[in-house]
């Protein structure tokens, strides 16, 4: 579909779309004026979509520099009278926790919707923490939508109810949610054109410091009112048309309680090996649907909770039977029914059903049979940095350095950080030592020069660095702390799909915005040896190295050269391969790993198509094998 369709589209018009897209048209039905994130899998969709479309619906967008500063954003949009969105990946919502529990307390006067994007089975993430206990910690609304219709109903219905109790909402989605296409019908969209020049309308705020200045004298009558607010809100829980109730039994022995994606796999089997279990969905799950929940499962003698990633819906529905006086016994993640982590599919749902339905019979060759003896069968292949990479020079470039000064691997600590740059820690590099969070890279470096006299380089990306590195660079500075740091300016957010950043001269509008100059700020922080390279240029690379580790300071080395993906780069032709001049002894291939070179029939193959000319591979050749290609 034409993406702009997402603004100009009519009620009753149906459009197959992404997930994500349709939390985009939720926004745009919702009249939202303000809209802020960090990117982060598997929310960035969201952003890039509304990046392209902002102007077109006078919503006002940014690509924060964080996500703590996106939900300030939002928040004081929202406290200003306009309706704002702010959205993130949920390891997203640890940065922006230490303002979105205060924005419980001091509410809104706009509608503020916190989409949380969470990452059961950790396919782009460092862990698969649950959203859910967020919402519990704040005390605030969770919906959660199970497919795309319920996505862009459940954003759009998420700013109601944020300006009718004046309370941030949170919509929690999961990458399969995220990332499912379906078919969504469109709604009436909410006016948000402004009388002004610019593109979104503009609220104001009034002052109000009882509410909006949480001082201890003020915040005690807060946390007051907001335990008020959620009990009025737990009345519509239970009477809410998105908690829905499936009945197939004729029995009712079973019951199923379900929420979000592992709903549909619940669903899908039951529906499909015809069993006899009644199913409550849980579209708005918090607060508690205490009633709702005790009502249902009043008839049933079992009932399996389905859920991921804790059990949270488990834990909350045994609070049920028990005030209730209910002889229902409960099966979930706490007996083993179901895994404790990692995302389900409907064989893992299906298997933990059986555990007492026996319905699927022993030793059959069934569909799971097979998809594992396909899975055994497909060779695994690990993710590489891509062909013609910065970062690959750089990572090759400290080890040279580290060999020529006579310094052993294991007297080194690579601190790394978030991003693709993670990658570094494959051989043959093998430079990611310790990781905890974005940004953490620099605050490891202070602390591992602390604790140890070994050499210390940490690596850190431009949009990160910007995110989260700037504040441990003066930490590291003013304690007279001793590491490396490199910063490997790609001239993009390249993990998450090419967003910008402050390092580049484009906003998150497409528009024209001041570049931040990284080395500026490393010399404002206090470095002394702060040096700009070409990490192209492995000579340059390994001399810059060996003179920073021969320093007792926090040095910065700042890798500028733009991500090999960047839209509208140009290619360079393919390297060369000169067969009479190799002697075989396979350093392009052990030690750069570039994934366009490769060893076929005992020969050094290059190809063409993934090779981008970026001429590493012939400086690390010293025998004239590799040369530039020509072109055609």
């Amino acid at each position: 579909m034409n993406l702009k369709e997402l603004v100009t589209g009519k009620p009753g018009d149906k459009q197959f779309l992404l997930g994500n897209e349709a939390a985009v048209r939720g926004v745009i039905e919702a009249g939202v004026s303000v809209a802020a994130t960090y990117p982060g899998t598997p929310s960035s969709e969201i952003g890039n979509v509304l990046s392209g479309l902002a102007k077109e619906a006078n919503i006002y967008f940014e690509f924060s520099t964080n996500e703590k500063v996106a939900m300030e954003v939002a928040a004081t949009a929202a406290a200003s009278g306009l309706r704002s969105f702010t959205f993130m990946k949920h390891v997203g919502m640890n940065v922006a926790s230490d303002s979105f529990m205060t924005t419980a307390y001091s509410g809104v006067n706009g509608g503020m919707v916190i989409l949380s994007a969470d990452d059961p089975s950790l396919f782009s993430s460092q862990n698969e923490q649950d959203t859910r206990n967020y919402g519990r910690l704040a005390n605030v609304p969770i919906l959660e939508p199970s497919n795309c219709q319920e996505v862009k109903d459940m954003v759009k219905y998420a700013f109601d109810l944020s300006e009718q109790f004046k309370l941030p909402v949170i919509v929690r989605t999961t990458t399969r949610v995220s990332h499912m296409r379906g078919v969504v019908e469109f709604g009436e969209v909410v006016d948000n054109s402004s009388e002004g020049e610019s593109h979104w309308k503009k609220g104001f705020f009034k002052k109000n410091p009882a509410q909006f200045v949480p001082v201890p004298a003020f915040a005690k009558d807060m946390h007051v009112a907001l335990v008020e607010k959620m009990d009025e809100i737990n009345k519509i829980t239970n009477e809410s048309d998105f908690n829905v109730e499936s009945y197939f039994s004729q029995n009712k022995k079973y019951g199923v309680i379900a929420s979000s994606s592992a709903y549909n796999y619940a669903y899908d089997v039951i529906r499909y090996n015809n069993l006899d279990i009644d199913v409550l969905k849980l579209g708005f799950s918090y607060p508690f649907p205490y009633d709702k929940v005790a009502d249902f499962v009043k008839d049933y003698d079992e009932v399996f909770i389905v859920e991921e990633v804790d059990p949270i819906i488990e834990k909350d529905t045994l609070v049920a039977i028990g005030k209730n006086n209910l002889n229902t016994v409960v099966h979930g993640k706490l007996d083993g029914t179901f895994p404790v982590y990692h995302e389900f599919n409907s064989d893992i749902v299906a298997n933990g059903f059986n555990k007492y339905l026996n319905f699927i019979e022993e030793n059959t060759d069934d569909y799971s049979d097979n998809l594992l003896n396909l899975q055994e069968e497909i060779p695994s292949r690990a993710p590489v940095l891509c062909a013609g990479c910065p970062h690959r020079a750089m990572y090759y470039g400290v080890n040279k350095a580290l060999e020529e000064l006579g310094i052993p691997l294991k007297d080194a600590v690579f601190a790394s950080d978030i991003g693709c740059y993670t990658l570094g820690i494959n051989p043959p590099y093998n430079a990611a030592d310790y990781l905890l969070s974005m940004g953490s890279s620099v605050g490891d470096g202070c602390g591992f020069s602390i604790a140890t006299n070994q050499k210390v380089i940490s690596f850190i990306g431009d949009s990160t660095f910007f995110h989260s590195g700037i504040s441990p660079l003066i930490n590291a500075v003013h304690n007279k702390n001793n590491f490396i740091l490199t910063v490997l300016d790609n001239r993009i957010t390249a993990m998450t799909g090419g967003q910008p950043n402050p390092g580049i001269p484009v906003d998150g509008m497409g528009d024209d915005a001041p570049e931040i100059s990284i080395r500026k700020l490393a010399l404002a922080c206090g470095c002394n040896y702060v040096r700009v390279i070409n990490p192209l240029n492995l000579d340059q690379v390994v001399k810059t190295y060996k003179e920073a580790l021969e320093r007792d300071e926090v040095c910065v080395i700042i890798a500028k050269a733009p991500c090999t993906l960047i839209k509208g780069k140009t290619r360079k032709p393919p390297v060369n391969y000169i067969d009479s001049n190799c002697n075989g002894c396979n350093k392009c291939v052990s030690e750069l790993a570039c994934p366009a070179i490769s060893k076929d029939s005992g020969k050094i193959a290059i190809d063409p198509s993934m090779c981008d000319g970026c001429g590493v591979c012939i400086q690390v050749c010293k025998y004239g094998a590799l040369e530039a290609g020509r072109g055609e």
